[in-house]
């Protein structure tokens, strides 16, 4: 579904987000927002390059992961630099407002 976004799974989230800059969309695919949101991180993943990640977890499949982090409205977006959340979103977000974020 996504070529440029990594699916995370809880196995491999913690080494995922602990270096850089990672902002992880946790969505659902029956989540309408949800869907609107995926086009507009593909297409940031794609101007932002290197100097950032953008993942993705499926919160039907990852639901001890949406739990960990209190995830109660979809899509919400978490902003991690060096493993630590420094910003929250929820609800579709514009692209302008998250690659501010990512620089």
């Amino acid at each position: 579904m996504a070529g440029l976004l990594k699916e995370l799974k809880a196995a491999e989230f913690d080494a995922a987000v602990a270096q850089g800059t990672v902002l992880v969309d946790f969505w659902a695919p029956w989540c309408g927002p949800c869907r609107m949101q995926l086009p507009i991180l593909e297409t940031l993943a794609g101007e932002i390059g290197d100097s950032a990640k953008i993942c993705k977890v499926n919160v039907d499949d990852e639901a001890e992961l949406a739990s960990r982090f209190k995830v109660s409205s979809i899509p919400t977006l978490l902003l991690f630099k060096d493993g630590k959340v420094v910003k929250q979103y929820i609800g579709l977000q514009q692209a302008a407002t998250l690659k501010q974020a990512l620089s």
